[in-house]
């Protein structure tokens, strides 16, 4: 699936929420999040922390936790084990993909069999070059998948590119559905033609 709307379209919420509800009702599903920049990792992860603690609050239920955290340079080396053990939700870019989770995917066993999602946030800065690049990375974590049993479905997001069906494709590598209609409120807008 791709989502293709404007900004602040909603587009996050669109992909946490069905994310969200199938890590609820399974206990053991896993997502991965990945963000081409840490920044953005950093604020997306304030934004789903928040999330979690009002469906915690919401729910009241003691069984049901999730555990989430930010795998990436920067993540100290002695929360790695525990992320790496515990976390059911994790972002990440595809550097630290490529280097610090997938080479090192048997110690991520557990986290592989119960991929669920994959979520690409931002996905039109991988064209070109990057872009093939991050499109190998990719192979190699379906690849990674499979050796697992997992099968994980794709979420792909983007505000501002011409053809998301097209690049969203070639980096999964699979047809993908494309969701563009953008029904965000809007304030009116007027054009003025001044000579």
């Amino acid at each position: 699936v791709v989502l293709a709307s404007g900004t602040a379209s909603g587009k996050t919420l669109g992909y946490n929420l069905p994310v969200l509800s199938a890590l609820l009702e399974d206990g053991d599903a896993r997502a991965l999040y990945l963000f081409p920049t840490k920044a953005l990792a950093q604020d997306q992860f304030s934004v789903i922390s928040h999330q979690c603690s009002v469906l915690e609050q919401t729910l009241k239920t003691e069984h049901w936790t999730l555990n989430t955290g930010i795998y990436d340079g920067d993540t100290p080396t002695t929360q790695r084990k525990a992320i790496r053990e515990k976390a059911r939700l994790i972002l990440t870019n595809p550097d630290m993909l490529h280097t610090g989770i997938l080479p090192h995917h048997t110690n991520w066993g557990d986290f592989f069999r119960n991929l669920k999602f994959v979520v690409i946030d931002e996905m039109h800065t991988y064209r070109g070059v990057f872009g093939s690049h991050v499109a190998n990375v990719i192979r190699r974590l379906k690849r990674v998948a499979r050796f697992y049993g997992a099968n994980p479905q794709f979420i792909l997001t983007s505000a501002t590119i011409g053809n998301p069906q097209e690049l969203a494709g070639r980096l999964v590598e699979e047809p993908v559905v494309l969701i563009d209609t953008d029904g965000s409120s809007r304030g009116e807008r007027h054009f003025l033609i001044y000579n």
